[in-house]
């Protein structure tokens, strides 16, 4: 199915407006949401569930996100069921990283560390030299012509 593109106005005239032009970018093509919806009430998808949660999870989320995606897809002008879009896609984002703002063991950078392109150590440079990385890194930087054959493979058959 070929994802439609929906005719928004550039020029958002009202709030609701422009919280949807804001957070288009975070609305998927309509077909996710019933593919998602198919996938969570197929019986490979409910195994899975019992497998991680212990019991089925509800999967009418995905059901009212495509029915809203659908109708605001109909209709650019429904702000209504693309404001709940918007709130389902954020209330999912929050969720899934959940744990990684909850997060109190790592402490977070604020710039970058002083010495992060120190050269590598002694033994790390030795077994760099030779490394098909190395190479690429030499004929990027114009050392060494591109060869087209150097009797080296890259496939591995075990």
């Amino acid at each position: 199915m070929k994802p439609q593109l929906i005719d928004i106005p550039v020029e958002p005239k009202t709030p609701e407006e422009e919280e949807i032009f804001k957070n288009l970018w975070s609305l998927r093509p309509c077909y996710f949401y019933n593919e998602e919806y198919d996938d969570c009430t197929s019986i490979r998808g409910r195994f899975h569930q019992y497998f991680i949660h212990g019991d089925s999870i509800d999967c009418n989320q995905w059901k009212r996100d495509f029915d809203n995606c659908a109708r605001f897809e109909k209709n650019p002008k429904d702000t209504k069921s693309a404001l709940e879009l918007i709130e389902s896609e954020k209330t999912r984002r929050t969720v899934r990283l959940g744990a990684h703002y909850g997060n109190d063991v790592w402490k977070k950078r604020d710039k970058v560390p002083e010495d992060w392109a120190k050269p590598l150590p002694e033994h790390l440079r030795k077994e760099y030299e030779n490394s098909y990385l190395e190479l690429k890194a030499r004929e990027m930087r114009g050392e060494v012509q591109p060869s087209k054959d150097d009797g080296r493979t890259m496939c591995v058959i075990m």
